[in-house]
């Protein structure tokens, strides 16, 4: 049975990222098969070095799937002039999205004077070309026999093939409640909780590194996982009951 290894939602904390990348390595080597479950951006203070680490693990070969979160679309479309769309309802520089914050790592000045226009035009001159390439390549899901690695989940009873961009980052009602089996195992972040968990249907690996908390590092293989520590693999105990929100 083939291991894969999941880094959870990192939210500009590249110190954090560097640690887990640290962790993986020591447990599968550096050519481990990593999926990145998405919103490498916003809230911490290191979002463009976030992106340029994974970045340069592509460029330098690792078997590395890096997946859209909903943050790295709204930034994605910041850039492109798409601006918000359903269920977005703040622009992305709003405070309380975090994108200010993933503008400073990149010099941008964000002052709430400036005018948006003006702030968007020292956002494209800032950030790298490589970075916009990397935001508009971004996979929406990854499956494999035994998994489904997405940003946020899945809709219950509508087939692969025909979930929406929309659900896949952004869903919670209706996918958090289900306990059926999705014939796979989903692998998911979205929705920040205090540790990863494990509900038999699917996995949530968002710990909340936006919010302060250290950011998880999984092994999964099958339907079972452990938690990548500095003191080895600790595993990710199956549970029932209603899932916690954050």
């Amino acid at each position: 049975m083939t291991s894969i290894y999941a880094i959870g939602d990192i939210h500009g904390q590249n110190a954090e990222l560097d640690a887990a990348l640290m962790r993986i390595e020591a447990d599968g080597g550096p050519q481990a098969a990593i999926v990145f479950l998405g919103d490498y951006v916003d809230r911490g203070p290191d979002s463009r070095a976030v992106l340029q680490t994974l970045i340069d693990g592509q460029a330098d070969g690792r078997p590395w799937v890096t997946l859209m979160g909903n943050h790295d679309r709204y930034m994605r479309n910041f850039l492109n002039g798409s601006g918000i769309q359903h269920p977005e309802h703040l622009e992305w520089a709003d405070p309380r999205m975090g994108g200010q914050v993933t503008l400073a790592s990149y010099g941008v000045d964000t002052d709430a004077r400036r005018h948006p226009d003006d702030i968007r035009a020292d956002a494209l001159a800032a950030v790298p070309q490589a970075h916009v390439d990397f935001l508009d390549g971004l996979a929406l899901m990854h499956v494999t026999s035994d998994q489904i690695f997405v940003h946020a989940g899945i809709r219950p009873g509508v087939p692969l093939d025909r979930q929406t961009e929309h659900d896949l980052i952004w869903i919670r009602d209706g996918f958090l409640e289900e306990t059926g089996d999705f014939g796979r195992l989903v692998v998911h972040g979205h929705t920040a909780l205090k540790a990863p968990q494990h509900y038999g249907n699917r996995l949530n690996l968002d710990s909340g590194a936006g919010h302060g908390r250290p950011l998880t590092a999984a092994l999964i293989r099958g339907r079972d996982a452990w938690v990548i520590e500095k003191t080895g693999r600790s595993p990710i105990q199956p549970h029932t009951g209603s899932a916690p929100r954050r």
